[in-house]
Order: structure tokens, then C-alpha cells, then sequence
């Protein structure tokens, strides 16, 4: 099985947006957003953790 892990274009194109408004922003708000970042990742882990528990 191959598996290409990597970004498509549509991806990359958000990603440089992102950093585009990213760049504009304060080292407080930029703290803020990424523990929520850390926050909605660790969410994801769990919910993906559950799905595979449950055979899903």
C-alpha cells in the first residue's frame, strides 16, 4: 500500500493564506490560537482513537 502523505495544491495554497494573516497578527493572539490549535488536535486524536476502538 502506497501512501502519499503530503499536501495537495488546494492545501498549500490555504496554507500561504493562512501564514499571510498570520503574520499580521500579535504574540498574544498568536499563543491564544495555537493552544486552540493543540486543543482541537488533541479532540481529533480522541474521535479518531473512539472510531478505531469501536471498528469504525
Amino acid at each position: 500500500m502506497d501512501i502519499s502523505i503530503g499536501l495537495s495544491i488546494e492545501q498549500e495554497f490555504s496554507l500561504r493564506v493562512y501564514k499571510k494573516q498570520v503574520d499580521q497578527l500579535d504574540l498574544p493572539t498568536m499563543q491564544e490560537l495555537l493552544l486552540e490549535v493543540l486543543r482541537q488536535s488533541m479532540v481529533k486524536e480522541n474521535l479518531f482513537r473512539e472510531l478505531i476502538k469501536n471498528g469504525i
